[in-house]
């Protein structure tokens, strides 16, 4: 007879029992050890073991060890720490390595609430959208809704998505790149695609867009995805349509869940926010703002906060983010670095002239000044690299490089362009200027020591951004004899993504060792991709990038969720002396910053880059006077500044427009808020894990050591036991712990997936359920003891309930869930659960009791114990499926299309500890 175990399901297996988990096939078994954890689980085929499996029961064995009162509410804590399969609505909550903000749950709600989940998330840099995200996903999983995803980014994004997905959520995924495709695909069946070997992974969409590949992958696609900076899958750019026609054919199937991320959805560009939002549903597309049924469905799809709505509303995020202090900083031109750019300007001004009326010529050569331009005004080393580099196949490429565009080869984001003017003696002659230049004194990097000094002196840890490779290399080298003992490292696009990662780490703190101050040097290749918070404090942008993004990307950095310092500061160095910077200021980031002060963020460059062109070039020209005056009046240049000024002013009005129609009010902060707590209230909040974990080190004999706002965890000195479970773990000598984010470098946040929370927790627990087991800790499963908390004997029940979980949906599924929960009887009427139960538990006992008497109370109790479990006990865990079955429901309802589901607990409950209190006089 062939016996089926339902998911909560006691099987007896192998000499021991075990709870069934969610089989991965029919007639295979998920077996997870009644005293281990879930790292213990093994998959099993009935069919082929030794002896049958059968079902079995967890009753409290008569020989149950004692206990004493502080034990037993440590065994209650690590009960309730250990479970990894929620009972309640937020599933994910026992999985999460971190905190989430109640703001960051509103995207999750949002989901929840759709048959099928399509958000575009438009949040601001730095508040969080790979979290919202990540919540999502980690929900959808421990749900049972999604088996395999994938996450397509750029590149450059690849490996931060892999760290946050491992570190935050516990998920452990494949990055596919150019890079590690070939490898993964080598050795796979023929029809077997990478995909389907690989459930979980990172893709980079440089990768993947490719025609060839696109379509290889729209059939083997999972049916959840991620995309961030989704708004570059949009736009007129090649890589762009490539990116939008892989998505627009995953978008097409209607039961693909997807939700899209970026900080600029809309960017003044109508037509891209609409072919952005047809990707959510084609309905979109219309961009009918004007409809009142348009705007309720689009509702339920976007959300979109600045950081200054989340600081000044309900939502308490005050400190949640830095404060920003923003500052200029000029510096003046020495007399031969003045005439050396005026020297190369004229020098491009000869070359305009002379280029022609035919529009391509002279679109070329103005391409080519202000490229040559911008390596001027970044440093002689920069200069000099692009007046030597004459490669004549660049020209295509000139354009996106000069306007800092996220091009495709981001590799060779911060190499210096060339010019691609004719080589001739004057151009040989700047050559020479150059290098006289390189080796003598730079105003430009005095200035920056000047700048630094004072924000050294205040303890502050800065990143210096350089446009280009060779600056970087000569500010670093500058300000290692500037600065001599300070840290100063540059990451350049010479690194790898990986050396880049490594660079930055190793420049953190040493443990045991005093922590030295920092000054990181680098270029754009790290404006995106890794999170600089923790290390860095401070942003100065050596050069001025033309794309104001660009500006918001570097400071997004350090400015960001998780900045542990509470002021950032932010220097925006240029040259009055210098046409370039002047043009760049009036042209383009003076227009910026006036609309990010009206509407509260940063518009990037309008698509048509034509007219800023011009408008740079009339700037400089018209900075020079004379005749140079005059050549840019001929060549009608003040058109493109008019059409640049036009294009602004409608940027501005439309990102206007669209803050007023899609600020995210749908949910107010005590809508979400009173969900989260419910959720903290049954598996520990953070103050909860604190007292546990300083209850089981002083326990253990090893108590915590405080140290300003860290703690000191000596896990070295533990039982050799328990050490060598925390090795295992990567966890030796002495931890630091953070109890609150944002966590200094150096420390990890202490949360109840932790390694130390998790590993005492399972040892405790698996000490009380087998004897056998870290024997020395003596924790027992029944105790007797006086209480003031008490007026009358009551008996302290500590379970573990399993339930199942239907989730009805299009594909019905069936999980497990667990709960830990204490309960208080006298007589036969329950009289506390939860925290009154609690309460109960961890009042100190007031004395100590006679053997005998000791054991006269446990006997008695167990010898009632199973009309309790037949009774009350069995009343208060169906209550309690009851519950939670409204809680799901409430978190579900909204359009009325959403899954249902049922909860049915297991009865009886499993019986963890009994636990026996009388009144202090008896």
């Amino acid at each position: 007879m062939t016996l089926h175990f339902a998911p909560g399901d006691l099987v007896r297996a192998r000499g021991r029992e075990w709870v069934a988990l969610p089989s991965p096939r029919d007639g295979i078994l998920a077996l997870r050890p009644l005293s281990g954890s879930e790292n213990d689980t093994v998959i099993l085929d009935p069919k082929l073991e030794l002896l049958p499996v059968e079902p079995a029961r967890f009753d409290l064995p008569a020989d149950a060890a004692m206990t004493v009162q502080a034990k037993a509410a440590l065994l209650a804590d690590a009960m309730r720490l250990t479970l990894r399969r929620g009972a309640g609505p937020f599933r994910s909550a026992t999985q999460l390595a971190f905190e989430p903000r109640i703001y960051q749950l509103v995207p999750l709600l949002m989901a929840l609430r759709l048959q099928v989940p399509r958000l575009l998330i438009a949040d601001d840099v730095g508040i969080g959208k790979t979290i919202e995200a990540g919540l999502i996903l980690r929900e959808l999983m421990d749900r049972g809704e999604v088996e395999a995803f994938s996450v397509l980014c750029p590149p450059h994004l690849v490996e931060q998505w892999v760290l946050e997905l491992r570190t935050r959520f516990g998920i452990e995924v494949v990055a596919v790149t150019s890079g590690t495709a070939a490898r993964l695909e080598r050795n796979l069946p023929l029809a077997q695609t990478l995909f389907d070997a690989y459930p979980h992974t990172v893709v980079s969409l440089d990768y993947i867009k490719a025609e060839r590949r696109r379509e290889g992958f729209a059939r083997a696609c999972p049916d959840f995805v991620i995309v961030d900076e989704a708004h570059a899958c949009v736009g007129t750019h090649k890589g762009k349509q490539q990116r939008f026609a892989l998505l627009s054919g995953l978008a097409q199937d209607p039961e693909r869940r997807i939700v899209m991320l970026t900080a600029t959805p809309h960017s003044g560009d109508e037509e891209a926010f609409a072919r952005l939002l047809s990707l959510v549903d084609p309905f979109f597309g219309s961009m009918n703002f004007e409809g009142a049924r348009y705007r309720e469905r689009l509702a339920r799809h976007f959300v979109q906060r600045r950081r200054i709505d989340l600081i000044s509303s309900d939502w308490g995020e005050d400190r949640a983010f830095a404060k920003h202090e923003t500052t200029e900083f000029p510096y003046r031109l020495s007399r031969d670095h003045l005439n050396f750019q005026e020297t190369v300007l004229d020098y491009c001004f000869g070359v305009v002239s002379k280029a022609g009326t035919g529009q391509r010529e002279r679109r070329l050569a103005f391409w080519g000044t202000l490229a040559l331009m911008r390596c001027v005004g970044s440093s002689p080393a920069a200069a000099l690299s692009a007046l030597r580099n004459r490669a004549s196949n660049e020209s295509e490429r000139l354009e996106p490089q000069i306007y800092d565009e996220d091009g495709d080869d981001e590799d060779a984001v911060d190499l210096e362009p060339s010019s691609n003017f004719e080589t001739n003696p004057a151009l040989l002659s700047l050559v020479q200027r150059a290098e006289e230049l390189v080796g003598k004194h730079d105003p430009k990097l005095s200035a920056l020591i000047d700048a630094l000094t004072p924000l050294i002196k205040k303890g502050a840890n800065p990143v210096v951004f350089c446009r280009y490779l060779a600056t970087a290399e000569h500010v670093r080298d500058g300000l290692r004899k500037a600065f001599p003992k300070l840290i100063i490292e540059a990451v350049t696009g010479v690194l790898t993504p990986d050396e880049r990662r490594d660079r930055v780490a190793d420049m953190g703190p040493v443990e045991g060792e005093k922590e030295v101050q920092r000054i990181l040097v680098a270029t754009d290749c790290l404006s995106e991709g890794i999170n600089l918070q923790q290390l860095f404090d401070a942003v100065v942008h050596y050069d001025l990038s033309w794309n104001p993004t660009r500006h918001q990307q570097r400071e997004g950095r350090v400015d960001r969720f998780g900045q542990p310092a509470e002021l950032v500061h932010s220097i925006m160095m240029f040259s009055p002396d210098s046409a370039i910077d002047g043009a760049v200021l009036d042209v383009i980031l003076r227009k910026a910053e006036e609309i990010r002060k009206t509407t509260g963020v940063t518009v990037p460059l309008p698509d048509e880059r034509g007219p800023v062109t011009d408008a740079l070039m009339a700037s400089m020209m018209l900075r020079r006077g004379g005749d140079k005056g005059q050549l840019a009046l001929d060549l009608r240049l003040d058109d493109g500044t008019r059409a640049m000024e036009a294009r602004w002013r409608d940027a501005s009005e439309n990102e206007k427009k669209s803050r007023a129609r899609f600020a995210q009010n749908a949910m107010k902060p005590q809508e979400v808020a009173p969900e989260w707590e419910k959720a903290q209230s049954l598996l520990g909040s953070p103050a909860d894990v604190k007292l546990f974990i300083e209850r089981a080190m002083s326990r253990f004999g090893v108590p915590l050591e405080p140290r300003k706002s860290l703690l000191l965890a000596h896990v070295h000195a533990l039982d050799s036991a328990l050490k060598e479970r925390l090795s295992q773990r990567n966890l030796t000598g002495s931890v630091r712990l953070a109890m609150a984010e944002p966590a200094p470098s150096g420390t990890a946040l202490l949360t109840r997936t932790h390694p130390l929370t998790a590993t005492l927790a399972e040892a405790l627990v698996e000490a009380s359920l087998d004897p056998e087991s870290l024997s020395g800790l003596g924790v027992g499963r029944v105790g007797a003891w006086p209480t003031t908390a008490v007026q009358r004997m009551t008996r302290l029940v500590l379970l573990r309930i399993r339930y199942k979980l239907t989730i009805h949906a299009r594909k019905e599924r069936l999980l497990l869930a667990e709960e830990a929960a204490l309960v208080a009887i006298e007589g036969n009427t329950i009289t506390a659960t939860g925290e009154p139960a609690r309460e109960l538990l961890n009042t100190p006992a007031a004395a100590d009791l006679a053997p005998s008497a000791r054991e006269r109370f446990i006997d008695r109790a167990k010898e009632e114990l199973p009309a309790l479990l037949e009774g009350p006990l069995t009343g208060f865990v169906r209550s309690r499926a009851d519950e939670l079955a409204q809680d799901h429901a409430r978190l579900r309802a909204a359009a009325g299309s959403a899954s249902r589901v049922t909860v049915e607990a297991v009865t009886p409950p499993d019986v963890i500890g009994l636990f026996v209190l009388m009144p202090s006089e008896v």
